[in-house]
């Protein structure tokens, strides 16, 4: 049998899990006693999360840093640090708030003014152009800036001015540059005849959303993000480095330019990153005339090409920077210091790919981390979510982005970049608010196990006196959490799911470009377009970015269809709408054809190379064009899709994975139905499966056909089906069960109530007539409510109880004997081993969510992250459906 299932039968599994810690300068025995509790959840290290701490990187940061290695070391635990004092990572702990101006974050913007020609020696004081000025009427609503005021730049310079006619478009063919008409700060310009715009370009270190943080285009200054955090943690646990500390996490850095989490693409309206090292490379990359065509990289000119190219060099240029200076060098640096270097950007709403709040361009950002990163907080994922609802915590959201595209470029990244050995890191669970139970929680994880995330970082345990209102719900919450052995048994259940899409590789058929140069460069497609068509349809995919051509030894095409990228192998490859692609990416699409690898343009082919000769546009028209609506039916022509479903079934996902032996993973997204039907997959042999939540082997119903397997599966909303070929002993896997009789538990039902503090001591004892909401009889009641009953039954082979519905973890004991935790739909308990002939003592313990305790408090004044962490509805609590006795008679 499997060597890594044998293990995870044995309880011998690794540890995949590092939630956040957040200290805050808590009393040394807080921090022992949350260490403990951690482990005490199966979870085998920490990432401690500074944000809040009075001390980083001073005497009461280190006395606590000490504790928490003490204690991990106590239990071969690992701890990850945060690398910054404030959020988001950049602060550098404040070493720029005093530093030369030279190294503190610079902006390229303008000033333009309109005028009609003819006019002779018109007049324009550029020097008043040329200064940032803040709208006034322009605020912040978010910042964990350590002082009030902003730090005032008296360097902002003037880098050009230049003119377009714009009687109709902009015609960027009219461009001139009027720098050298200027004297003593003053523009004297003989207008030519129609309508002008003038263009006052000039750079300022008085724009941005935050100040006082690093320049991610100049090295220097990035460089003092490592003197500023991790040198001080080397110089005083350099014994620990590689051992107990395992590594730094950068907690969504930025680029910094325009308002703060402004999600706008390049062409918009917004100040831009800039530094010398920009200036440098757009002269060497533009020529000597670069300058005149900045207003380009706001105003879409009549003739796009023209655009395209600045806005693509421009925009090429800084996210190269960004993955040299910022996450190459601190990636190298932790490498030669024996830790790893893992984190996200902010992903929301496709601003993977833009400026501002985030970095530009994913794979660049994220490059020289060890593991791939995401995260998923406050409604970003959510049942139901793919399209509706429209607003969440973060505001507007594209549900499509968030279900069809976030966890797959987590994963994608994971599998083509060989440093990151298939890992992808999730940050999840925060800020969804007190509402968020173990019972939503299982719905996320499963949600990117199935994407093929295999790390996370619970956000978080929270060592603050409960209740801190920052970005609920808390894990534990100083002993006040009533699911929280529930949460620990999901947190089991996730490092055995992890463990078993680890060390091997995803099969996936498909591959996707990545959008971000289309976007830089013109119009496109949203690479979670063709993503929905395919997730829809059981097609597996991973998403390109045009970087793994610009290197030969990165990709490569093997005769007889496959384009191979690191060890993922691909039958197809697509490219969204794109108006401009790159020369490599043509030169490869070009070789991927001669292979014989499939490759489709969705809805045209693209009609420029935005950075190369255009004649290459001719030999992609051998290439196939479909519309995205027959993007599907033409993989399936081509025996791209290795699943048959029956009944079709949207919202059934999967998982391919490959290391000892092939591993399959469904799961119903779905929740409302119940997917009943047969799935066949490509492989033949021995199969079972492997039930990850109680630990245990049971029997697949299967059939051998000649297209390979066909498995006969029932898969409920909520739930997860792992499927594994591979030789095994009959008597290790639970065979199916027939059950003959089934009675409902109607009545004799007594109830009682106690707090997770009070627990186990209950109280309000009382007869119940039906099981239902019991919060519309105690509304502010958060806790374990606890059902008890007596059955009388004959002797029996095999016996379930089955809970049709609840809120929403339940633990079932027969006897006083517990026989296991469910947190999720349907709720069923194997008790075979427990039930006796004769009477029976049934006792169910629901554990609540905190949140009808917290919903009737008082929003803390001035707290940002409470006022958004509200639940829109109250969940019901308790048992609110019927408990069932499934029973198959001797």
């Amino acid at each position: 049998m499997n060597k890594k299932i044998t293990k995870l039968l044995n309880n011998e599994g690794d540890n995949y899990i590092f939630p956040f810690f957040w200290l805050h300068g808590e009393e040394e025995s807080v921090l022992r006693e949350y260490m403990e509790a951690i482990h005490s959840a199966g979870i085998g290290a920490v990432c401690v999360e500074s944000r809040p701490h009075p001390d980083y990187c001073g005497p009461q940061w280190w006395h606590d840093m000490d504790i928490i290695l003490e204690e991990a070391k106590k239990r071969n635990m690992k701890v990850w640090i945060l690398d910054d004092s404030h959020f988001p990572t950049g602060f550098a702990n404040g070493a720029l708030e005093d530093a030369p101006p030279e190294l503190c974050r610079q902006f390229l913007y303008y000033s333009s003014i309109e005028v009609v020609g003819p006019a002779k020696t018109a007049q324009l004081n550029v020097a008043k152009h040329a200064k940032y000025v803040k709208n006034p009427f322009e605020t912040s609503i978010f910042s964990m800036r350590t002082k009030k005021e902003r730090r005032k730049f008296d360097d902002d310079t003037l880098l050009s001015v230049c003119a377009a006619r714009i009687d109709h478009d902009f015609d960027a063919s009219t461009l001139i540059d009027l720098t050298e008409c200027i004297k003593d700060g003053e523009l004297i310009w003989d207008v030519p005849e129609g309508r002008w715009i003038i263009y006052v370009n000039y750079l300022t270190r008085n724009a941005g959303s935050r100040d006082s943080y690093i320049n991610m285009l100049n090295k220097k200054s990035a460089k003092k993000q490592i003197e500023a955090v991790y040198e001080p943690h080397l110089e005083r646990y350099k014994e620990e480095f590689g051992k107990t500390i395992a590594g730094f996490f950068s907690d969504e850095p930025e680029l910094g330019n325009g308002k703060i989490n402004a999600n706008q693409p390049i062409g918009a309206d917004t100040d831009l990153p800039w530094s010398e090292e920009v200036e440098i490379q757009m002269a060497a990359r533009l020529g000597s005339n670069w300058k005149m065509k900045l207003p380009l990289l706001w105003e879409s000119a009549s003739n796009p090409d023209e655009s395209a190219e600045i806005r693509f060099v421009y925009m090429d240029i800084i996210t190269r920077l960004v993955e040299e200076n910022f996450s190459k060098q601190i990636g190298n640096w932790c490498q030669e210091h024996n830790v790893e270097y893992i984190g996200h950007l902010i992903e929301d709403n496709n601003m993977h790919s833009r400026t501002g709040p985030s970095l530009g361009h994913f794979f660049r950002g994220l490059s020289g981390q060890h593991m791939s990163g995401i995260d998923d907080i406050g409604g970003q994922v959510m049942p139901g979510g793919e399209i509706y609802p429209k607003r969440t915590f973060i505001g507007e959201r594209d549900g499509e982005f968030f279900h069809y595209m976030l966890g797959k470029l987590g994963s994608s990244f994971a599998a083509i970049d060989p440093i990151k050995k298939g890992r992808t890191m999730c940050e999840i669970f925060g800020a969804y608010g007190w509402g968020e139970g173990v019972r939503m929680m299982k719905y996320l994880v499963d949600h990117f196990l199935v994407r093929g995330v295999n790390h996370y970082v619970p956000h978080a345990f929270s060592a603050k006196p409960y209740p801190d209102p920052d970005c609920p719900p808390h894990f534990y919450a100083n002993g006040h959490d009533p699911q929280f052995r529930h949460f620990g048994t999901l947190m089991r259940y996730l490092n055995r799911m992890c463990a078993l899409i680890s060390d091997g590789k995803r099969v996936t058929s498909a591959a996707i470009l990545y959008h971000a140069d289309a976007e830089w460069a013109g119009d496109y497609m949203l690479n979670q377009k063709p993503a929905k068509m395919l997730m829809d349809n059981q097609i597996d995919f991973d998403i390109l970015p045009s970087d793994v051509f610009t290197e030969k030894d990165r990709f490569k095409t093997k005769i007889g269809n496959t384009l191979l990228v690191n060890n993922q192998e691909y039958k197809t490859f697509i490219i969204p709408f794109s108006q401009y692609i790159t020369e490599s990416t043509a030169k490869a699409v070009i070789e991927m054809y001669k292979a014989g690898v499939t490759v489709l343009f969705i809805n045209d082919l693209p009609s420029g190379i935005v950075d190369g000769d255009n004649a290459l546009l001719k030999e992609l028209t051998k290439c196939k064009v479909v519309t995205l609506d027959n993007l599907v039916s033409e993989l399936k022509v081509n025996e791209v899709s290795e699943l048959l479903v029956e009944p079709a079934f949207s919202m059934l996902r999967y998982l391919h994975y490959r290391e000892e032996n092939d591993i399959y993973i469904f799961t119903n997204e779905n929740m409302a139905e119940t997917f009943r039907g047969t799935i066949t997959v490509p492989n033949s042999g021995p199969v079972y499966g492997y039930d990850v939540w109680n630990n245990e082997l049971f029997e697949i119903r299967s059939e051998q056909t000649s297209d390979g397997t066909t498995l006969y599966l029932e898969i409920s909303p909520y739930q997860s089906v792992v499927v594994v070929f591979d030789q095994f002993e009959k008597e290790d896997v639970k065979e199916l069960v027939s059950f003959n009789q089934e009675f409902t538990l109607k009545d004799g039902w007594i109830m009682s109530l106690a707090t997770s503090i009070e627990y186990p001591q209950f109280h309000d004892k009382q007869e119940i007539s039906s099981l239902e909401n019991i919060g519309l009889k105690y509304p502010e009641f958060s806790g374990f409510i606890r059902y008890e009953n007596e059955i009388e039954v004959p002797a029996t082979e095999h016996a379930s109880l089955m809970i049709e519905d609840a809120f929403e973890g339940v633990e079932v004991f027969i006897n006083d004997e517990s026989v296991g935790i469910q947190i999720a739909p349907p709720f069923v308990f194997d008790i075979s081993k427990q039930l006796k002939a004769g009477n029976n003592k049934v006792r169910i313990e629901v554990a609540t969510t905190l949140e009808r305790e917290q919903h009737f408090r008082p929003i803390e004044q001035g707290n940002f992250f409470a006022a958004f962490a509200k639940a829109p509805m109250l969940q019901p609590t308790g048992i609110v459906g019927d408990v069932k006795l499934l029973i198959q008679s001797k």
